[in-house]
C-alpha cells in the first residue's frame, strides 16, 4: 500500500505537488495520469525517496522508503529506463543490482527469461532498443520479488506483444494482491489494464475513483439515433442544454436526453426510430474532460493559415 498525506513539493517559486493525499490499495491496479508538468513525476520520485517533500509525507507499506532494510524486496519501481551502466550487460546490471540485496543468481535468471531477455542478456545495454530497455527496467523492478510495484510508462517503445505482456503482468502482479502503480499517457491501454484511477493536475489531486466511475461521471448522456424523419425528430428534441447533431443520413447524436426521454417524444409525435443506442464516454473523453482546466503546456495545430489551440497531455 502507498499512501501519501498531505504531500507536498516546492521548487523556488514553483510547486510541483500541492497538499496531495491519495491511497494506493493492494489487490488492484491503479493508474497514475495528469497532463505534462501535472506533478505526476514528482510525485513518483518522492514516494521512491528520491526527492525528499517539502511537506507532509507518503509511505510504502506502512514507512517512507528510506526506512525498508532492503527497499528492492519491498518496492520495485521503473521511472527512468535510460538510469543504466551502458557499458554493461543486462545480465551484470541484474546481477549488481542483485548483489544489493544478497538476491541468488537463480533470481536474475528468472526474471531475465520472463521479460524476454535471454536472447540479449549478455549483450551490452547501451545498444538496446528502447523496448529492450523498458523490459531490463521492469527486470529490474520485479527481481527483488517486491509487493509494491511502480511503473512510470512501462509499454513505452514495447511492440503489440510487448504491450499485451506488460497489461497482462500487472493485471497477475495485483491478483497476487501486490500493490500495482502505472503511469502512463496512452488512454486506450490504462482504460483496459486499470481498475483504479488518481488523475492529477497543477500539483492537485483532481479525481481518484473506480476507473468505470470515472468515465461514467464524465459522459454527456449522449445517445445514437437513427430515424426517417431526422429533421423532424431534430427539431422535436431541440431545448435548453440538448445538442443534436446528424452524423449522417438518418443517423442523429444526441446530447443531454436519456433515451427513454428520446423514445416518448417519438413516440407522441408518431416518428419512427429504428435504432437507439446510449453511448458511454472513451476513458479519453472522460479524461480531457476532467483536465480540460489544468493543462499547464499547450501546443498549437495548424489548419492551413490558421493555428488551433490544442492542450497538449
Amino acid at each position: 500500500m502507498i499512501e501519501a498525506r498531505g504531500l507536498t513539493k516546492v521548487y523556488g517559486d514553483k510547486t510541483a505537488v500541492a497538499g496531495v493525499n491519495f491511497t494506493v490499495e493492494a489487490g488492484r491496479v491503479t493508474g497514475f495520469l495528469g497532463p505534462n508538468g501535472a506533478g505526476k513525476s514528482t510525485t513518483m520520485r518522492m514516494i521512491m525517496g528520491l526527492d525528499r517533500p517539502t511537506s507532509g509525507s507518503v509511505t510504502v507499506n506502512g514507512s517512507p522508503l528510506a526506512g525498508h532494510a532492503a527497499p528492492l524486496r519491498d518496492v520495485g519501481a521503473l521511472l527512468d529506463a535510460k538510469a543504466v551502466h551502458t557499458s554493461r550487460s543486462a545480465y551484470n546490471h541484474l546481477l549488481a543490482m542483485a548483489a544489493t540485496h544478497s538476491i541468488p543468481k537463480k533470481r536474475v535468471h528468472e526474471v531475465i527469461e520472463m521479460t524476454g531477455l535471454a536472447e540479449v542478456a549478455k549483450k551490452k545495454v547501451g545498444g538496446f532498443s528502447l523496448g529492450m530497455g523498458q523490459r531490463l527496467g521492469i527486470a529490474a523492478a520485479l527481481l527483488g520479488n517486491p509487493q509494491t510495484v511502480i511503473l512510470d510508462e512501462p509499454v513505452n517503445g514495447l511492440d503489440p506483444e510487448g504491450v499485451v505482456w506488460v497489461r497482462n503482468l500487472v493485471k497477475y502482479l495485483a491478483s497476487e494482491g501486490r500493490t500495482v502503480f502505472l503511469s502512463s499517457h496512452l488512454m486506450s491501454e490504462m482504460a483496459v489494464t486499470a481498475d483504479h484511477l488518481i488523475v492529477i493536475g497543477r500539483g492537485k489531486i483532481i479525481a481518484d475513483a473506480p476507473i468505470q466511475e470515472i468515465i461514467t461521471g464524465q459522459g454527456q448522456g449522449r445517445t445514437r439515433v437513427r430515424t426517417d424523419q431526422p429533421d423532424r425528430l431534430m427539431q422535436l428534441l431541440a431545448g435548453t442544454g440538448v445538442s443534436v447533431e446528424a452524423r449522417e443520413r438518418e443517423l442523429l447524436e444526441v446530447t443531454g436526453l436519456d433515451p427513454r426521454q428520446i423514445a416518448t417524444a417519438a413516440l407522441e409525435n408518431h416518428v419512427m426510430i429504428y435504432e437507439l443506442t446510449p453511448l458511454q464516454a472513451s476513458l479519453e473523453e472522460a479524461y480531457m474532460e476532467l483536465t480540460k482546466d489544468e493543462v499547464e503546456y499547450h501546443s498549437l495545430i495548424t489548419t492551413g493559415a490558421v493555428p488551433v489551440e490544442a492542450g497538449g497531455n
